[in-house]
């Protein structure tokens, strides 16, 4: 099995090097339409990795199947070993994870863009963070997964208790109606971040690190700023490590990521616990999240009853998770297909719903 995840790393590792090396060699702002492209390729992406998924689980590509998976029924082989996921079953749940780790990665560009506004970084720059940013959050998330899988593998009683956060999370967002971040959160972290780090106040192209002294290559982020900077600049001895706002933009957002992660980590696991299917469609799901920004940046207020839609997907796969041994007796083998249409379901009347909520003022 390790080597199935390094391949799959160096797969990933690769496409990330070809995005950045080549693709996006140089800094610019990227248009509506070069967004929309990678985001069509990113989640062609991983809609394309359920064959992978698929023919892996079927013939039991370096034991992929035989790991034990507590929402599958075991089932013995033809050759007498235990498999707990075949070709279908393994797609499906793959295939609803993505989905469900998408759609809740949407909500992490409510405040990106936020932190993007309140630092004011240039929209030449804003990829580089957010490309930083995905390799953290891969890194992180990966973390996360794998000491959950090992939480799940010796205490089986935790499932429980992510089900129950995720219906609690949901009914949460249920009775919120405000769909912003807290007002005053945002703020608070960025002056506690200046507070506790030396960030100069003026960019320095896309650089996240410079040396005092070194000269401003971009006009000041904030008002009086460069009274500021020359406040830090002289605190500090000449050639001392200073942190850019690109920095502090890289950080906050990682931070951010880390807390949306303690929602989405459970809600993958209420699918599954395949140590492998629940990191590769996390990772599917973070990669388009670049693109997907930039594609949707400026449309997000739009999508007035998204919270909404995944407040109610969080409640029912916390239900699923919850409930499984009775929904698998009841339902039995298509309990996994069913989750997925209602997923499926759920998140398309809310996008319908929101498209026909801003209609008529487009007239």
């Amino acid at each position: 099995m390790l080597w199935l995840y390094l391949g799959f790393l160096a797969f990933i590792g690769a496409l990330l090097a070809l995005d950045l090396g080549v693709f996006n060699r140089k800094a610019h702002v990227v248009k509506v339409k070069e967004a929309l492209g990678w985001s069509a390729f990113w989640i062609s992406l991983g809609v394309a990795f359920v064959g992978v998924v698929y023919f892996g689980y079927e013939h039991h590509w370096l034991g992929l199947g035989t790991t034990v998976d507590a929402m599958s029924t075991p089932r013995p082989g033809a050759d007498g070993v235990i498999y707990y996921n075949d070709g279908g079953s393994a797609a499906v749940k793959y295939l609803t994870g993505f989905v469900v780790e998408k759609s809740l990665a949407v909500d992490n560009i409510f405040v990106i863009a936020m932190l993007f506004n309140l630092l004011g970084v240039p929209a030449m720059y804003q990829h580089r963070v957010l490309f930083w940013g995905i390799i953290g959050a891969l890194l992180l998330r990966g973390a996360m997964i794998a000491v959950g899988a090992a939480l799940i593998a010796r205490f089986g009683w935790i499932l429980y208790v992510f089900g129950g956060f995720l219906i609690v999370t949901g009914v949460k967002m249920l009775l919120v109606s405000d769909d912003k971040p807290a007002d005053g959160v945002e703020p608070f972290m960025v002056r506690l971040s200046r507070r506790l780090l030396p960030v100069t106040q003026r960019f320095h192209g896309q650089r996240f690190f410079v040396r005092a002294g070194t000269p401003a290559s971009h006009a000041p982020a904030t008002p009086g700023a460069a009274v500021e900077e020359d406040r830090v600049v002289s605190a500090a001895r000449v050639g001392k490590l200073l942190v850019t706002p690109l920095f502090l933009a890289l950080l906050l957002i990682e931070l951010t990521d880390v807390i949306f992660a303690v929602d989405s980590i459970p809600a993958i696991f209420a699918i599954t616990t395949d140590p492998f299917l629940v990191f590769t469609s996390n990772v599917f799901a973070i990669l388009g999240l670049r693109s997907l920004y930039f594609a949707l940046a400026d449309m997000m207020d739009r999508f007035h009853y998204l919270k909404l839609a995944l407040a109610f997907v969080l409640v029912l796969i916390g239900t699923k998770m919850v409930a499984h041994a009775h929904l698998k007796a009841w339902l039995g083998d298509g309990l996994n297909l069913y989750s997925l249409a209602a997923v499926g379901t759920i998140l398309v009347v809310g996008l319908v719903a929101s498209l026909l909520r801003v209609r008529p003022h487009a007239t």
